[in-house]
């Protein structure tokens, strides 16, 4: 039987954060990363070093609601983690992170005078997860929303998160054309190939919706390749507005190519929503059909 001491424990945590002054998720020597950040802190706290998996990398300036990621540690750091509270391991964590992750930001970016206590990246939960648990390859969808101030009158300088345009976008005529990218394509003339790795995806979702004064894209897919919500995104809002026909998403997706033509929305209005999984006794299962499903493993940036 396996010692205690030498048994490996599997976390998976939830988390938030602005990228706005993130250069993407995935560690950049001398840049500062979400990645860096949080293996940083985590590494610090369980004094192991921590390699996270993620469900999603984003890219500069994208934005995380609840983003998913994994890791593994050792039984003793993690079972010593709560000390003499009453606090879970998973509670414990989630304080002292959230606590040196305010501390780097206020260390990193002393110019934008952060309140006490804020940070730009925020541990929502951590616990305890089944081996067999993969926060990239055991998940079934991710969603994605992109948020649109569409004509003069609903800008905003409080929404920094939100791309601004001066003229208001057809919204039936963009639903319209969303609906021809749907199901499983190859989906090449909207991503940024990599090389051996598969450019095919299941687009699930994808549509706008007035929130307020916000339209607001959702999208939502198996996995997304580089760059495919944001140039999904830049090519709705050409037919929104008015600039290109209805039929052009479609023409762009049959043609299977990165061309000329190719419009990429800024990524500051993108946020990953939310990851999906199936029951934990699924979570092996469908790790192994996403691995083999895309053939070579290609980064899933956003």
């Amino acid at each position: 039987m396996t010692s205690t001491l030498s048994h490996k424990v599997r976390v998976r945590i939830v988390l938030t954060y602005s990228g706005a002054h993130f250069h993407g998720w995935a560690n950049q020597p001398g840049l500062r990363t979400v990645q860096n950040e949080l293996e940083s802190v985590l590494s610090t706290i369980l004094r192991e070093p921590v390699e996270l998996t993620v469900a999603g990398r984003t890219d500069a300036g994208v934005h995380a609601r609840n983003q998913v990621a994994h890791f593994d540690i050792s039984y003793p750091a993690w079972t010593s983690l709560p000390g003499r509270s009453t606090r879970s391991p998973g509670q414990s964590l989630v304080m002292r992170a959230n606590s040196l992750l305010a501390r780097a930001a206020a260390i990193a970016l002393p110019e934008l005078n952060f309140p006490r206590g804020y940070s730009d990246v925020v541990v929502r939960s951590a616990e305890e997860v089944p081996a067999e648990f993969d926060a990239r390859f055991s998940a079934l969808w991710r969603e994605y929303s992109y948020r649109i101030a569409d004509g003069i009158r609903r800008w905003d300088p409080r929404l920094t998160d939100t791309l601004w345009l001066s003229e208001e976008l057809d919204v039936e005529a963009m639903n319209t054309a969303a609906q021809d990218l749907l199901g499983e394509h190859d989906f090449l003339s909207f991503c940024k190939p990599r090389d051996g790795a598969s450019t095919v995806r299941t687009l699930q979702r994808l549509y706008f919706e007035r929130v307020d004064d916000v339209l607001i894209g959702h999208a939502r897919a198996d996995a997304f390749c580089h760059s495919q919500v944001r140039t999904l995104m830049g090519t709705l809002i050409e037919v929104g507005r008015g600039a290109r026909p209805i039929s052009w998403p479609a023409a762009r997706l049959a043609a299977r190519n990165r061309d000329g033509e190719v419009v990429v929305a800024p990524p500051h209005p993108l946020t990953l929503e939310q990851v999906g999984y199936p029951v934990a006794e699924h979570y092996e299962t469908q790790a192994i059909a996403a691995r083999r499903y895309r053939g070579v493993v290609d980064s899933d940036n956003t």
